[in-house]
């Protein structure tokens, strides 16, 4: 055990230095367990970071189980490795750590590309993929889906519960056989994206996938990592991105995991003021250490570099950018200068920005975060932390608070819908309406709306279109289009019986209007960082519960009015100033038959007149339906 070698069998100086300074970022490719021959001899070498281990060897099913392979030290860097001769593609095996009090622990590889199908552990050898890629195309057209002024709608997804096997056991679906489903469903319904609750390898379903033991391992639940690559391949195939959820901020305590990894806090903190999380009981990243940095680093690139993801959503960022993030007072340890952000944590964010744009230019770097953080998606050369967009959970929490008021209430809260405009230009924003929103007793979006069954379709019609029509790209968690009254479960799956049902048919409907009217109409997406790009033309109207407002693009004719109705009282002869004389032609209206609506009387176009109304020279009267949403746009 007193090897004197100073680099690995795989690992370099140069390797060795980058990791102890934080700076390897595809050290993916040299810790863990890898396919290589030595001296003649086909195996593997297996290379594990426990700098507080008093031994490590490796055991696995080569063998049988019969054998542990001792791991040598490389000098002083914390590292260990040998050369397992026999290891093959398939084999399982586990990490044996022995701690410096005699302990031995038994763990997963870290670094581990496959994990055994829960509840087993072991990890999986993995060789070099095979896979054929065939989505050049997507790829060299991906600059353009995904800039800033691109119509952007994202279906998020949890792939245990999207769409199960009924007359198996409702057996979930395997990567493959959900592909090409999901494909046709974004399609269908105007989707351009799609966003994957995490697929990491996590031991206990009902995290949602959250709570990751594998960071590099797509969860066997639905296949090898080559079936996950083929289900990417397939949504680009038909034109969808794909993003995935990332979760650095917390990892769990099970005992094969990060966990006291080498007997000591090595991933996380010794101390429970910053080494666990008081809302979930997760262990919390040590970000100041250079090696857990480039571990993190690592992982994000390769999904990026080996999936061909087109993004990532990094979740719950707040809680890394605040030591006293859930903590009352006392019970969070300040940082260096005293102050209460996570100096370390947002080092690795900034550093993790860097090198994801570095490699991708046209990937999305997108937060989960709830504070009013300055500059969270400035470049980080402007002080930023470098994130292509944010989460707008203001939008949100404002929105759903307002419209699950009764309408006869609203008008006093007007303030909830216009408060957004006075911030919106301040990020890049994501308008989410996510799977938190509809669990743990908050109600499925339907079931949230007052009023009968009516007044609740309606209002959740009025819900997508606010959405579609304030600026900002979409997200709409699964089951929202179906117009689902019951909370989302993560073991069954959604009701699509519903789509029998012409009333949730015809949201379903909605939905993929609003979409499609999003991706044709460059008023609707291609300013939605710009304040030039939306314009109250009353926002003072609360006695009616009614807003206009315009949205325009770089070309004038390309020029729509949003009008809504959040009152179940239709308005008939509404006066509306309007930015131009002429014909105006109705493009949606959320009160349609065909959407489900009343059928209130609506006429398919006005004329703008020389009657100065809201501060402007022309205007033109409405009929404005009952708890809807319509759109105008000019006529060419």
């Amino acid at each position: 055990m007193n090897d004197p070698r100073t680099r690995g069998l795989l690992l370099t100086d140069v390797d060795l230095h980058l990791l102890a300074e934080g700076s390897h970022f595809d050290i993916h490719t040299k810790l863990g367990v890898h396919l290589h021959e030595l001296d003649g001899v086909a195996g593997a070498v297996c290379s594990v970071w426990a700098p507080a281990a008093r031994a490590v060897s490796v055991v696995g099913d080569w063998d049988g189980w019969s054998h542990a392979h001792p791991l040598a030290p490389i000098a002083r860097t914390g590292v260990w490795d040998t050369h397992v001769p026999g290891a093959a593609a398939g084999h399982r095996y586990k990490l044996h750590i022995t701690t410096r009090r005699g302990a031995v622990l038994e763990k997963a590889d870290p670094f581990a590309r496959a994990s055994e199908l829960p509840p087993g552990n072991a990890s999986i050898v993995v060789g070099p993929s095979a896979y054929a890629w065939n989505d050049d195309a997507w790829l060299a057209n991906r600059p353009r889906f995904q800039a800033p002024a691109a119509p952007m709608s994202i279906y998020e997804v949890h792939l245990g519960s999207w769409r199960r096997a009924p007359d198996e056991g409702n057996r979930v679906l395997t990567y493959r056989e959900i592909a090409p489903l999901l494909a046709e469903h974004c399609v269908a319904h105007g989707f351009t994206h799609v966003e994957l609750m995490p697929v990491m390898e996590h031991p206990f379903s009902g995290s949602w996938g959250y709570q990751i033991t594998g960071f590099f391992a797509p969860t066997a639940r639905y296949g090898t990592p080559d079936d996950f690559r083929a289900f990417v391949d397939v949504m680009h195939d038909r034109g969808v991105g794909v993003l995935l959820d990332w979760p650095p901020a917390h990892f769990p305590d099970d005992a094969h995991g990060l966990a006291r990894f080498d007997g000591t806090a090595l991933y996380e903190h010794r101390d429970p003021r910053e080494g666990r999380h008081p809302d979930w009981g997760s262990l919390i990243f040590n970000y100041g250490r250079h090696e857990v940095a480039a571990f993190l680093i690592s992982n994000a690139v390769y999904w990026l570099d080996d999936f061909h993801i087109d993004g990532l959503r990094v979740d719950a960022v707040a809680s890394m950018l605040y030591r006293d993030y859930s903590r009352p007072a006392g019970e969070w340890i300040p940082n260096r200068y005293g102050g209460r952000e996570n100096l370390e944590a947002i080092a690795v964010v900034r550093r993790c920005s860097n090198e994801v744009h570095r490699r991708h230019p046209d990937a999305l770097f997108v937060a989960e975060e709830s504070t009013a953080f300055p500059k969270v998606t400035a470049p980080v050369a402007d002080g930023g932390l470098g994130f292509t967009q944010k989460w707008d959970l203001g939008w949100m929490h404002d929105t759903l608070r307002y419209l699950a008021r009764d309408p006869v209430h609203r008008r006093w809260h007007q303030n909830d819908l216009t408060f957004r405009a006075m911030y919106a230009q301040s990020e890049r924003f994501v308008l989410a309406l996510s799977h938190d929103e509809v669990v743990h007793g908050k109600r499925a979006l339907l079931a949230k709306m007052p009023g009968d069954d009516w007044q609740q379709r309606a209002n959740v019609r009025l819900l997508f279109g606010l959405q579609h029509g304030t600026p900002g790209k979409k997200l709409l968690f699964m089951g929202a289009e179906l117009g689902m009254r019951n909370e989302w479960q993560h073991d069954t799956s959604l009701d699509w019986h519903l789509l029998d049902d012409p009333r949730h048919a015809a949201i379903a409907r909605w939905v993929a209007t609003l979409n499609q009217l999003h991706r044709d109409l460059p008023a609707l997406h291609a300013r939605d960082d710009d304040a030039q790009g939306f314009e109250w033309i009353d926002c003072t109207d609360a006695r009616h519960s009614v807003l206009v407002w315009l949205r325009r693009s770089h070309d004038d004719l390309d020029t729509v009015v949003c009008v809504v109705n959040c009152t179940p009282s239709p308005h008939p002869n509404y006066r509306v100033g309007l930015p131009a004389p002429g014909a105006w032609t109705l493009l949606a209206n959320s009160d349609d038959g065909a959407f489900g609506g009343s059928g209130f009387s609506v006429s398919s176009g006005v004329n703008a007149t020389d009657h100065p109304f809201h501060d402007r020279p022309w205007s033109a009267e409405l009929q404005l339906p009952p708890l809807a949403f319509t759109l105008y746009g000019r006529t060419r």
